[in-house]
């Protein structure tokens, strides 16, 4: 994406080229379409994305590697024939492939190969818990995009929370906290980790608090920094509770404190 681009509408950039591939859902791709109304930058940017797609995908166009792609296919290569001719590795081979040499090597016992490969894979596969934290990430940039902060809009707790009754299979606990300086602002139905998420959005100095909440036995207490945005993430009620902001550190940790007491009574 051109540099124009990110700096003049960086928080759009992340669903531009899943608009162009056809990936995104109805919702959002009508977010967007509405957007691109109003945004020449986007528009543009759209048109050159299309453009360069365009041309790669024309008969008998070819693209020419970089001398440090070549380099990367050629080791790759040796690494392959080391492999399987028992060879040893040369030093600047990373420590994972060397690990795969040894299951490869391994593989004449196919119950040890495949309980090599399997600890391997699950050790350096992502987390739940991380997965779940980028999918919390991109809810609260999409959340305040398009005008789709909330789906009611008071800070009256006792209309809001009435408002999720036959939205979720849930009742979320719902505290207005302006007199600590987190005033509620409304909620919102949202979509995480494959399930209906209730999303409680509040305020401090100017900046946006997304608080999902979801059902489950349990959920271990995080405090997380991703991407620059806070995470605080408690279970309490038979309730997995998770906040994120770009507020300090320090007050988002003060939220979660004043959040508990409210809704404990």
């Amino acid at each position: 994406m051109s540099d124009a681009h990110q700096k003049g509408c960086p928080e759009w950039r992340v669903m531009l080229h899943g608009f162009v591939d056809g990936e995104l859902d109805s919702l959002h791709a009508a977010q967007f379409e509405d957007h691109l109304a109003t945004c020449t930058d986007c528009r543009t940017e759209m048109e050159r994305v299309q453009a360069v797609r365009e041309i790669i995908d024309q008969d008998g166009v070819k693209w020419r590697p970089s001398e440090a792609l070549r380099s990367h296919v050629l080791s790759m290569l040796s690494f392959e024939q080391a492999t399987t001719s028992g060879l040893p590795l040369p030093r600047q081979v990373p420590g994972w492939r060397r690990a795969l040499v040894f299951i490869r090597q391994w593989s004449f016992v196919p119950s040890l190969a495949a309980l090599a490969t399997g600890a391997f894979l699950f050790v350096n596969a992502p987390s739940q818990t991380a997965l779940l934290q980028e999918q919390i990430l991109s809810s609260h940039i999409r959340s305040m995009m398009a005008d789709h902060l909330t789906d009611v809009l008071t800070s009256d707790q006792h209309t809001v929370k009435p408002w999720f009754n036959g939205k979720l299979d849930f009742s979320p606990p719902v505290s207005d906290l302006s007199k600590d300086g987190f005033p509620l602002i409304g909620g919102r139905v949202d979509y995480l980790g494959g399930r209906a998420v209730a999303a409680l959005v509040y305020r401090r100095h100017g900046h946006v608090i997304n608080l999902f909440v979801w059902p489950a036995g349990s959920a271990a207490e995080t405090t997380a920094v991703h991407d620059g945005y806070n995470m605080e993430q408690w279970s309490d009620g038979g309730l997995v509770f998770s906040a994120i902001s770009d507020v300090a550190a320090g007050d988002l940790a003060e939220f979660e404190a004043f959040f508990r007491k409210a809704a404990r009574g």
